[in-house]
C-alpha cells in the first residue's frame, strides 16, 4: 500500500461521497471563514465590493472588529451597513455559523436523516436550538418544487399512511381508532418525487396534487385503489397493478419506486426518529424527497443547500 499524507488525507476513489468530513473542515475551518462565504456569496463576489443600497452606488465595504461582535461589512462611503445573514434562517442567531454549516452538512451526508438528539450531542447546544436548527433548515431550505415533472418518464402514484395506532382500538389506516396520517406519494422513474400529507385519500383531495405534477397524456402507474378510477377521464394513460390479486410487476406495470421511496421514509423515521406528529410531518417529507431528489447531483447536496440558504 502507498505510503498516505496522515495531516492531509484524501478521499478513497472507491468512496461514495462527495464531500467528506476533510472536505468541510478545510473549506470551514471557522466561523469567520462561513461568514465570509455568505458575504461573498449574497452581496460580493470579489469580497471587497458591493452595492450600497444607501448610496445607490457599488462602493468599497470594509468589516470592522465592534465589541458587539456585529457580523456586518460597512460602506465607507456613507457608513451604511450590510449583514450577511439578515433574511436567511441565520438571521439574529446566537449560535455559530460554524455549526450551523456543519449541522446542514450532517443532514445532507446521512441518508436515512438526523436527530434533534444526535445533533444536540454532535454540536454541543441545546437540545432546544438543536431542533429549532433541524426545523428550519428541513422546512425553509429542503422545501419542495413547485410545478409539473418535466422529463417524459412514466409517473407512479401511491398512498400511505404514517404513524401509530390507538392503542386497544380498531381500525384501518386512516380510518377512526387510528393515529396514522394519509400521505400521497407522486413519483417520476428515474425522477423525481413529491410527498405531501393530505386529510384523507378521496378524489377530491387526491386529484389536484396529481394534475399539478403530471403533464396531460402522462402515463400513471397506481394499484386498484378506486381513488384513482378516473385517472383515464381526465386524458391520462393509466395503467394498474393488482397487488390485490399479488401481482406486484408484470412487464412495465408496478409501483415499486414510490414503494421503494415509502421503505426509505418509514425506516428512517422509525430507526432516527422514533415517531413524528402530524404537525410536523410535513417537514421530515420535504426532507427525504430533497435528498431523493438531488441523489444524483453533480454538485454536493451540502453545496446546493448552502446556495439555497442564500437564495440562489
Amino acid at each position: 500500500m502507498a505510503p498516505v499524507n496522515r495531516n492531509k488525507p484524501i478521499r478513497a476513489k472507491s468512496s461514495d461521497s462527495q464531500y467528506t468530513l476533510m472536505d468541510f473542515m478545510r473549506e470551514f475551518p471557522d466561523d469567520a471563514t462561513c461568514l465570509e462565504w455568505l458575504w461573498r456569496n449574497r452581496f460580493s463576489k470579489d469580497g471587497k465590493h458591493a452595492k450600497c443600497t444607501k448610496c445607490k452606488a457599488k462602493r468599497v465595504f470594509e468589516r470592522y472588529e465592534t465589541f458587539q461582535q456585529r457580523q456586518s461589512w460597512t460602506c465607507t462611503a456613507c457608513g451604511h451597513h450590510l449583514h450577511p445573514t439578515a433574511g436567511t434562517i441565520f438571521h439574529k442567531s446566537s449560535t455559530s455559523l460554524h455549526l450551523w454549516f456543519y449541522a446542514m452538512y450532517l443532514m445532507t451526508s446521512t441518508r436515512c436523516g438526523i436527530s434533534a438528539k444526535q445533533l444536540e450531542r454532535e454540536l454541543g447546544v441545546t437540545y432546544k436550538t438543536a431542533w429549532r436548527m433541524a426545523f428550519l433548515i428541513r422546512n425553509e431550505l429542503m422545501q419542495q418544487g413547485d410545478g409539473p415533472f418535466t422529463n417524459g418518464q412514466p409517473i407512479e402514484v401511491d398512498e400511505t399512511y404514517i404513524g401509530g395506532r390507538e392503542y386497544g382500538r380498531p381500525g384501518r389506516p386512516g380510518m377512526f381508532g387510528s393515529k396514522k396520517t394519509p400521505v400521497l406519494g407522486i413519483v417520476q422513474r428515474k425522477g423525481q418525487v413529491a410527498a405531501v400529507t393530505v386529510d384523507n385519500v378521496t378524489r377530491g383531495e387526491v386529484m389536484p396534487h396529481i394534475l399539478e405534477k403530471a403533464l396531460p397524456k402522462s402515463t400513471i402507474y397506481t394499484d386498484e385503489y378506486k381513488t384513482y378510477n378516473v385517472l383515464g377521464k381526465q386524458g391520462f394513460k393509466h395503467r394498474r397493478i393488482r397487488h390485490s390479486e399479488r401481482i406486484y410487476v408484470s412487464g412495465t406495470v408496478h409501483t415499486n419506486t414510490i414503494e421503494g421511496f415509502w421503505s426509505l421514509v418509514k425506516r428512517g423515521i422509525g430507526g432516527v426518529y422514533h415517531a413524528v406528529s402530524k404537525k410536523h410531518l410535513q417537514g421530515y417529507l420535504n426532507e427525504y424527497a430533497w435528498r431523493y431528489n438531488h441523489r444524483a447531483d453533480g454538485k454536493a447536496q451540502f453545496e446546493r443547500l448552502l446556495l439555497g440558504a442564500v437564495g440562489r
